[in-house]
């Protein structure tokens, strides 16, 4: 970051959007049971629902992802972060004004119609953004600070939870992604790999409207194009096994997260009846171990183990935090999972820093996004197994007393991942002329 000033005010950015958006995760669920289930501890509606958003988020970016990292490479990666940091602020913007029922399918449809386009895709360009401006053999250490960036967001957003209502987190929540945004189109120099390629979608003449109509008609046509079509994914995956490997990892470990962060709050307030104050001690827990983590002993680690085993680590001590969870018999029990995310955390990090390796200096926004993509289809499948799982085990329905049950299954889910993982090896980056012949 000191060599590297752009990477500054990329940071700054991606750590006041990660704050505004995790400063609400702690009363998520205190805000989605007051609307639907007043004064009960446990709710198969609210579990059902959010299970429901996540898979039409997750069908929605499974679209998105590849055709925002696509068009970044067109069009630079400043003009494609605006719109997902800008929608974001919509659906804060509703609870902070009313968390009435009303108000809250307000936001309901609004999180779904925004998160489509949003989730996971200022991660995925900020991830490009990163390679476009550091060498090969120090990224797995720059997405590492940049994951530990977010982090470190995640600590402050869900540590200031604990000390505001409900409302003024809502509307703190605003106000930081507002700043964010206007920060952002500030003071970000853009990241356009090659200008030859296309103008800015974002330029002066498209804004004032002086453009010849064949001109226009010209880049519609070419905006189209930047659409990748099935032939083009399965070519990225077989130009190198690493990156297949790396692709599977990517979706059995994201079924896993995506699975525990639908299921763990509703079973923790049904199991220890946790509110949102509790909620925010174990995020802030898990932050703080995370952001340790990625900012010291990555950094360390990752030119050393390299980032295969590094991987592997990271994965099976995810499985692990897991499980724990699932037999968790007392309340300190979550407490001390949530100190395994000193390790569980290299896992992301590393999967974006060895598909980084596997592309050209071109292809970066379309690799980041084809793996967001299979992201986001995990993110479909994910709520639809595991959410009806775990409204069934929190129910008196229950086939037998296993509250955990479903966490148990997620945490499997992750060992797949791990044992793919210890198959990935080391191979060298492919050629830009090798990746150029896509086109």
């Amino acid at each position: 970051m000191v060599k590297l000033p752009v990477l500054t005010h990329l940071c700054f950015t991606f750590f006041l959007y990660n704050f505004a958006t995790f400063m609400t995760a702690p009363v998520i669920v205190d805000v989605t049971m007051s609307a639907l289930c007043p004064g009960e501890i446990e709710c198969s509606l609210a579990i059902l629902l959010s299970g429901f958003q996540q898979a039409i988020i997750g069908l929605g970016s499974l679209v998105m992802m590849p055709l925002i990292g696509n068009l970044s490479d067109k069009y630079g990666r400043k003009a494609l972060l605006t719109l997902p940091i800008t929608l974001t602020i919509i659906p804060l913007a509703i609870l902070a004004y009313s968390r009435s029922r009303n108000f809250f399918y307000a936001y309901y449809v609004f999180k779904i119609l925004t998160s489509m386009f949003c989730e996971g895709s200022v991660h995925c360009l900020s991830l490009a953004y990163v390679a476009d401006n550091v060498p090969e053999g120090r990224r797995a250490s720059a997405f590492g600070i940049l994951s530990g960036i977010g982090s470190s967001a995640f600590v402050c957003g869900t540590l200031s939870t604990r000390f505001l209502s409900t409302a003024s987190t809502f509307q703190v929540a605003t106000a930081m992604g507002m700043l964010s945004a206007v920060y952002m189109r500030v003071f970000l120099p853009d990241s356009i790999v090659n200008d030859n390629l296309s103008t800015p979608i974002m330029s002066e003449g498209k804004l004032d409207g002086i453009v010849n109509q064949d001109e226009e008609s010209d880049k519609k046509i070419q905006m189209f194009k930047t659409l990748p079509s099935i032939e083009d994914m399965l070519v990225l995956l077989k130009s190198s096994l690493t990156f297949s490997q790396a692709a599977i990892v990517s979706f059995f470990s994201t079924l896993s997260d995506v699975g525990l962060h639908a299921s763990l709050l509703y079973y923790l307030k049904a199991r220890f009846h946790f509110n949102k104050d509790q909620f925010a001690d174990l995020m802030v827990i898990t932050g703080i171990a995370g952001t340790v983590s990625q900012l010291l002993l990555m950094p360390i680690l990752a030119p050393v183990l390299g980032e295969a085993k590094l991987l592997s680590i990271g994965l099976f001590f995810n499985c692990v935090h897991m499980i724990l969870y699932s037999i968790a018999w007392s309340f300190w029990v979550p407490y001390a999972a949530a100190l395994f995310s000193l390790l569980y955390v290299f896992s992301q990090p590393c999967i974006r820093s060895i598909v980084s390796k596997q592309v050209g200096p071109c292809e970066q926004g379309k690799a980041q996004g084809f793996i967001s993509g299979i992201g986001s289809f995990a993110n479909v499948a994910s709520p639809l197994l595991f959410s009806p799982l775990t409204a069934l085990f929190l129910s008196e329905r229950a086939p037998f007393n296993f509250p955990g049950f479903s966490i148990m299954c997620v945490g499997f889910a992750s060992m797949i991942a791990f044992v793919q993982s210890l198959m990935i090896r080391a191979f060298p980056p492919i050629s830009s002329e090798r990746v150029s012949n896509w086109h």
